[in-house]
């Protein structure tokens, strides 16, 4: 309700994974592949959201323990590909926020930001759009926060033509299981969400995709 009333960041800060709280990869439940893909899945959702972004060292590789300030980092982790694998997506999040104005230009202004569908709990999948000062550059972003893959899954769209997948969270790249939308998909001319144009996706089990139109 007050989101764009104020500036604000949203921390991920030393006081999540000290004092016993242990660190954000414990926190997530499931098996080991789970809760990576659930801890990928935490940090593109918060790239996606409107606010500024803070990590607290050892989150980006998944360190099992938690900090402490007399020792150094378990650096060795980033052999192992899960661990590896989650640092590179945070890198990737990182890069793709710099270069798409959607991600930021707009943070605290109520333009920056559309809701497609925040209600689907029953699929427990959440969809909005991410704005720039260029309305033809629009970010789509979908989360499934469940760890059944959601196929065939509709979302509108402001535009037709083709959208580009821009980041795939559950990509073999970052540890995931690879499923997603081979580069992009069409748009189809049939309402949706209150948008004229529609796009039928996958959205990975613990997965987060990121789309943008490309250029015609």
């Amino acid at each position: 309700m007050y989101a764009f009333s104020e500036n604000f960041v949203l921390p991920l800060s030393h006081d999540e994974v000290v004092y016993g709280k242990g660190s954000l990869i414990r926190k997530m439940p499931g098996d080991d592949w789970q809760r990576f893909a659930n801890l990928r899945l935490l940090f593109a959702y918060m790239f996606a959201c409107p606010g500024k972004k803070l990590l607290f060292m050892g989150d980006e590789f998944g360190q099992w323990r938690e900090w402490n300030h007399e020792t150094g980092l378990d650096w060795h982790l980033l052999e192992q590909p899960l661990h590896a694998g989650l640092g590179r997506l945070v890198q990737d999040l990182n890069q793709l926020y710099r270069s798409e104005p959607a991600l930021h230009e707009l943070d605290f202004d109520s333009d920056g930001f559309r809701w497609v569908d925040a209600n689907d709990s029953e699929q427990s999948v959440i969809s909005f759009l991410r704005r720039g000062r260029n309305p033809e550059r629009q970010l789509l972003a979908a989360f499934n926060f469940t760890p059944v893959p959601r196929l065939g899954y509709r979302l509108g769209t402001p535009g037709g033509g083709f959208w580009k997948e821009l980041l795939n969270s559950d990509a073999e790249l970052y540890g995931g299981s690879g499923q997603g939308n081979f580069g992009g998909v069409e748009a189809e001319p049939t309402p949706w969400h209150g948008m004229q144009n529609r796009v039928t996706v996958t959205i990975p089990p613990l997965g987060a995709v990121f789309f943008t139109k490309a250029a015609d």
